[in-house]
């Protein structure tokens, strides 16, 4: 007599990772967590960002994004297009370096005692050293402790509607721990690298540390800061239509000589196509270097309309008709002294 067990569901499994759920669970999107369970379920048969995206009706560019989270989490190891589990050692050497890394992270200002934050606080200057980051463990512990730094965390991923991956999770939290910025001004952070599409983790930590060494920590230094990265902006959109210039982004000494021009100087847009075409008839080129000369000369001596750029132009051009006529007068008495001619009576 034969017998059989009937699992029912369970008659089919496969194995999860235990870090996945102690670990991964409250920083892993839902896509992330489905490319992995899809990955683990069909083990040992060749997969590709295309079959992966088709059967969870996603797209390959994201899950590639969600794949990432996973190697650099170190869940995942790849070696010749070749997924596997990562190294013991490697990740023995992830938890050890958390355990060591978490009471070298000072607590957030407004986590600090009284007796600690009491009287004016001294300026802080963030100095620009790479420092290590906190890895998957720490941030899962300061997310469970800190109600801030959990509100931080979700409304990040709805700002830039994407899971936040671990390298871009504990950028997050070395801006706010190291560097003392708060939850909201980092929120506010993401609104804007995402406005200008630039919102990779690279440019958002580089934002970052810049606005820690400037001070701005406060919703209104922060609304403050946007202000002039808007009207920069708009200077630079400005002269680029002038200029004709195809749409791209500016380097910032570009932005800052449209600022400069524009919202300093004050010149309007005829005034700096003006500028614009001698530019070009004197050197066949744009150059802003040239023109900046001209609109600086102008600036000095208050020339601001038209009118008075173009006497300016003609004063200057009866000058170098006097100054040459001068230099003719004198290279001729000079001939006709060096030849001893006598004057006519």
């Amino acid at each position: 007599m034969e017998y059989t067990l009937n699992l029912g569901a369970w008659n089919s499994v496969f194995a999860v990772p235990c870090a996945l759920v102690d670990q991964h669970l409250k920083l892993a999107g839902a896509l992330q967590l489905k490319v992995l369970l899809w990955c683990l379920r069909h083990a040992g048969e060749p997969v590709s960002a295309e079959k992966i995206a088709q059967s969870l009706s996603s797209s390959p560019a994201d899950v590639r994004d969600a794949m990432s989270y996973w190697l650099e989490s170190g869940i995942l190891a790849e070696q010749n297009g070749d997924l596997s589990p990562a190294p013991l050692d490697a990740e023995n050497h992830s938890q050890a370096g958390a355990a060591s890394a978490a009471p070298a992270v000072p607590a957030h200002p407004q986590e600090q005692s009284g007796a600690e934050t009491a009287g004016d606080p001294a300026p802080v200057h963030h100095v620009r050293r790479r420092l290590p980051k906190p890895d998957g463990l720490f941030i899962a512990e300061r997310i469970s402790h800190s109600d801030e730094v959990r509100y931080m965390m979700e409304e990040a991923q709805q700002i830039l509607g994407r899971p936040l991956s671990p390298g871009l999770s504990s950028t997050l939290l070395m801006l706010h721990d190291d560097c003392g910025l708060p939850g909201d001004v980092i929120l506010m952070l993401l609104q804007y690298t995402k406005s200008r599409g630039r919102d990779t983790t690279n440019y958002i930590e580089t934002v970052g540390l810049r606005w820690a060494d400037e001070g701005i920590n406060t919703h209104e230094l922060v609304e403050e800061k946007l202000r002039a990265l808007d009207e920069r902006a708009a200077a630079w959109r400005t002269l680029a239509q002038i200029l004709g210039i195809s749409k791209r982004s500016p380097s910032p000494n570009e932005e800052q000589t449209a600022y400069r021009w524009i919202k300093e100087w004050a010149f309007p847009e005829d005034m700096i196509r003006e500028a614009y075409n001698r530019c070009v008839d004197s050197t066949g080129k744009i150059s802003l270097k040239y023109m900046g000369k001209i609109l600086e000369r102008w600036q000095k001596n208050h020339i601001t309309t038209l009118e008075q750029a173009q006497a300016e132009l003609e004063e200057k051009a009866k000058s170098d008709r006097q100054q040459k006529h001068q230099a003719t007068y004198d290279i001729s008495e000079y001939e006709r002294m060096s030849l001893d001619v006598p004057e006519e009576a």
